[in-house]
């Protein structure tokens, strides 16, 4: 690649911007008539890249490409996917994007893609029509071209993500804002929540449920049998962000599913809970001990514990069960302090089995 991104980790490209790059090798292979080894295209982030073509055939009236996904060092699921692009010839000049096999169809709203469309998104869409516009401008064609886009394991690749539930069936999405995959990019894992409660509400969710991860998503359902999938969504350790997208959705109630080590972070006001971000304050944690009428002797343990998890047993092996509700309530005080009121919030904390620690409110006010 070309262009400004320098980085430590070894980037990778979006399936958009593979399905792009298919796309120029199958149009070119299809004006041509010759086979295309490799294609050079724009990124939206600037510069350029350029990909090998794997698969490559062609007859008069089509032709068909693909790309192998390379994510580079992040941990994505369509790593190594492979992003077929079909084109042909239309009767008419214009141009249709569609979806073929494992790439899916919008069936819910809140997504930048329409009901019934194919999960391809607006920046790959525009990509897609730059490139099919140049090179009919290049070779001077004024012809109407079809292209479709496909991942044969795309259904497989989608069981891993959170796909279904957003209400995108059949397959994966093409995706891509900037045409690369930054490593454990936070921006992306952030546009994800935010796209996730966008869902929720335009799927008339009034009651969403943030948990800290896979784990303590699956006890919140347990717990919150009566929501719909959509309401559940993992926020990682981006509880401030999150709240506030719910916030800004005017989202009438928030509940907060996770364990201590995390969770008693938001008690004490931090909204980035990332182990890096910030440690858990064992101090604190005593004085809401003391607070829920513990021994001296006891809240010295809880300061002197070796985690939050620890502290947590030691508190309830003594036997006061108030100290959970009460840094619930510390929990949901910090989080409507944190977006400035206006919506119901609930703080559910769970041991690491599912099992109950404690659960509050606060009302709206």
């Amino acid at each position: 690649m070309s262009g400004p991104l320098k980085t430590n980790l070894r980037y990778g490209y979006t399936t958009g911007a593979c399905a792009t790059a298919s796309t120029k090798a199958a149009l070119l292979s299809l004006i041509t008539q010759k086979n295309v080894a490799e294609v050079e295209i724009s990124l939206p982030i600037g510069g350029t890249a350029v990909f090998s073509i794997e698969q490559n055939r062609f007859t008069s009236t089509e032709a068909v490409c693909s790309v192998f996904k390379d994510a580079g060092d992040d941990p994505d699921a369509t790593h190594g996917a492979e992003i077929v692009a079909h084109v042909s010839w239309l009767d008419q000049p214009g141009l249709i994007i569609e979806g073929g096999r494992g790439v899916g169809r919008v069936t819910k709203p809140g997504l930048p893609i329409p009901i019934g469309e194919a999960a391809i998104n607006p920046v790959p869409r525009e990509m897609i029509r730059q490139v099919v516009a140049e090179l009919l401008t290049s070779f001077q064609l004024q012809r109407g071209i079809k292209v479709v886009i496909s991942v044969p394991e795309g259904e497989k690749i989608a069981k891993k993500t959170l796909n279904e539930r957003l209400g995108i069936l059949g397959g994966i999405s093409i995706l891509g804002t900037k045409g690369i995959v930054i490593p454990f990019s936070t921006s992306a894992y952030r546009a994800s929540v935010a796209q996730a409660i966008r869902v929720a509400k335009a799927n008339q969710c009034n009651h969403l449920v943030l948990t800290t991860g896979g784990s303590s998503e699956k006890h919140a359902m347990r717990l919150l049998p009566t929501l719909p999938d959509e309401a559940f969504i993992q926020m990682g350790d981006f509880v401030g962000f999150a709240l506030k997208e719910a916030k800004k959705v005017e989202m009438q109630k928030v509940t907060l599913v996770g364990m201590i080590g995390k969770l008693s972070k938001v008690a004490q006001g931090v909204m980035m809970v990332h182990s890096k971000s910030a440690a858990v304050d064992l101090a604190f944690l005593a004085h809401i001990a003391a607070a829920a009428g513990a021994s001296s002797t006891v809240t010295s343990e809880v300061e002197r514990a070796n985690n939050a998890t620890h502290a947590s047993q030691i508190v309830e092996e003594a036997g006061y069960p108030k100290f959970f509700s009460l840094l619930c309530q510390k929990i949901c005080q910090q989080s409507w302090q944190h977006v400035q009121g206006g919506m119901t919030i609930e703080t559910i904390l769970i041991k690491m089995k599912g099992d109950l620690l404690g659960r509050a409110e606060l009302h709206v006010i």
